[in-house]
Parts: structure tokens; sequence; C-alpha cells
């Protein structure tokens, strides 16, 4: 007889956790790319480019 402690492999009620942790972090990545392209777009994100681009120009001393 097998003990609890050297069994191998998920038992049979553990099969699906896998695919349920898979389901969230997709629905987590996907709404994390749904908040990013909002704020993106939107007037804060073309400021925060804006000032980005800026900042970097001044770096190399072109801008």
């Amino acid at each position: 007889m097998r003990d609890a402690l050297t069994q191998v492999g998920p038992t049979r009620a553990e099969r699906g956790i896998t695919t349920a942790e898979y389901a969230v972090g997709t629905a987590a990545g996907a709404g994390l790319a749904g908040l990013l392209y909002k704020m993106l777009t939107g007037g804060f994100g073309d400021q925060l480019l804006r000032t980005l681009f800026d900042h970097v120009l001044g770096l190399l001393g072109i801008g």
C-alpha cells in the first residue's frame, strides 16, 4: 500500500486545477491589457509618451 507522502501526480479531485489557473491567468492578463490600452490611448497616455520622448531626447542632448 502506498504512503500518502510518496504518491506521485495529482489526485482525481485535482485534475482541473491547472486548467482553472490558466483561465484565471488569461482573464487577468486580458483585463490588464484592456486597462493599459484604455490608459495609453487617452489623454494620459498621450501626455506620458510625449514627456518620456522629450526626456529621452534631452538625455541624448538632441532636444
